[in-house]
């Protein structure tokens, strides 16, 4: 029997193991809640200990489930995107609170930024735009509020959360893969390597950054003491491009849209690097042998977040599933519209001063058109999307989605019906972990090619689109509720 792949997948609300046979068959699971931490507004923090400790946790749980070490072939490891972790390069203990892709406390800086002109620059070399939500500015604003950062000079190491956890693993690796390092906006990602002026820019230095590696290949092997001998380490990858690598979006045109805490849709683009003239991103989709594959993204920052903060702020359901029921108890959403901005709206807006807000409301409103309106925000950011990846050029064939929202049917019918496209839904719709498994099995030589690796996808549920006579008044009223909270932010600034 050919041994298992281990993956270990650090998202933002959790971190989980799980075992995959290199047939594709999920083998176990094993998951543990990650403590947020609000200490202002829009400032969003880990424990980066915390972190490691429960990565520890689930992955010896599945080693042992796999019968112990010498029964697992390689570890794959998949990522919340953009967070910045700091440590100590002599212990690996994180030295201050990791700053989460949520958090906002550059807003300020990057408004600096765009201000005095750096902007086209920074999206001509990165593919990115100036806003908090990469890792760059969280750095430099780290670096230069946190007293404790620099007095550890050269013991100090700074990366993404794959690399804190590669270096954790293998006892002092420092090395980052390039879908991670595309998104710190310190990467020139034609070119592949950090840039001088960009590094320059936002006051990092590079003797603190790991090394950029591809996302599949023999990267060192774990610590023997850690699950009792070692392990090697072959597949790294952003959590993003290992959901479009695991929905099998492997040529051009191929489109993913993953449903998590936020929502985040790429197009592969192919070996062609895309300048998006509409406030989209560039971004690297996967590196292997050196060869650079790219994809455009638009980047929403609230999706199934805005379902946790109707349940554990504001108490209107008991769990994420009813909200499906609730959305088709009512016939339509009662003329409320519901603008999730409780992060900032993201792509194709990039205001990280917006708010959220709940409009239409009158006294017949009931807590199911609130819902309900709460997952049609959802379907109209992604409908926004589709028209500004149309005007550049990315037409839209039809959407391979997953997440954690999708197994919501409601939720996956609406996006078929508003979007007018057939939306399909993998049977196993854990795509994320999927794709650092086929990643790693590249790099473990399990498989030739990612092509060759996309037999461990299985089918699809297809949603087709069907009429829908309130779709255009919808979006009239969407588009006036967000006109509405650009205006309040205007106001505000």
């Amino acid at each position: 029997m050919t041994k298992p792949i281990l993956v270990i997948d650090e998202g933002t609300t959790s971190t989980r193991a799980m075992l995959f046979a290199p047939d594709g068959a999920c083998l176990g699971t094993a998951q543990r809640p990650l403590t947020q931490y609000y200490p202002a507004p829009g400032r969003v923090e880990h424990d980066a200990n915390e972190i490691w400790a429960l990565t520890l946790e689930c992955a010896r749980e599945m080693v042992t489930q796999a019968g112990g070490p010498d029964r697992i072939a390689c570890i794959g490891i998949t990522n919340q995107r953009e967070t910045v972790v700091f440590w100590d390069r002599r212990t690996g203990e994180s030295v201050a609170p990791a700053i989460v892709w949520q958090d906002r406390r550059t807003a300020e800086t990057c408004h600096d930024l765009i201000v005095a002109g750096h902007e086209p620059m920074v999206q001509d070399r990165t593919g990115l735009l100036l806003d908090p939500y990469f890792s760059g500015s969280k750095m430099g604003w780290a670096l230069a509020n946190w007293p404790q950062l620099n007095e550890l000079g050269d013991n100090l190491a700074v990366g993404t959360v794959e690399s804190y956890l590669v270096y954790r693993l293998t006892g002092g690796l420092h090395i980052t893969d390039a879908t991670n390092a595309s998104r710190t906006a310190l990467m020139a990602i034609e070119q592949g390597g950090w840039d001088s002026e960009l590094l320059d820019l936002f006051g990092v230095p590079a003797a603190l950054l790991p090394e950029i590696v591809d996302c599949a290949g023999s990267f060192g092997s774990t610590q023997p003491d850690l699950f009792g001998a070692p392990i090697p380490v072959t597949g790294l990858a952003g959590d993003q491009q290992a959901a479009s690598i695991g929905q099998a979006c492997l040529a051009p045109g191929q489109t993913k849209a993953t449903y998590g805490t936020g929502a985040f849709i790429l197009t592969n683009t192919g070996a062609q690097m895309p300048r998006s003239k509409n406030r989209l991103l560039g971004t690297i989709a996967s590196q292997i042998g050196g060869e650079r594959c790219f994809a455009l993204e638009g980047s929403v920052f609230v999706a199934g977040s805005v379902v946790k903060w109707l349940r554990d702020e504001v108490g209107l359901i008991d769990s994420a599933e009813e909200t499906a029921a609730l959305a088709a108890s009512v016939p339509d959403n009662g003329g409320v519209s519901f603008v999730p901005a409780l992060s900032g709206l993201g792509a194709p807006y990039w205001r990280p001063d917006a708010r959220g807000a709940i409009t239409g409301l009158s006294f017949s409103t009931g807590r199911a058109h609130i819902v309900r309106a709460a997952l049609e925000a959802v379907t109209h950011q992604s409908l926004d999307l589709k028209a500004t990846f149309a005007a550049d050029g990315a037409v839209w064939a039809d959407l391979r989605i997953d997440g954690g929202m999708v197994s919501n049917d409601w939720l996956a019918q609406d996006l078929a019906d508003m979007l007018d496209l057939c939306v399909e839904r993998p049977l196993f719709i854990e795509t994320t972990a999927l794709g650092a498994a086929m990643l790693a099995g590249v790099g473990a030589g399990l498989f030739p090619t990612l092509a060759a690796a996309a037999s461990m996808r299985k089918g699809a549920t297809a949603f087709h689109p069907q009429p829908y006579p309130l779709a255009a008044a919808r979006c009239r009223a969407w588009e006036g509720a967000v006109a509405a909270v650009l205006e309040a932010a205007g106001d505000r600034g």
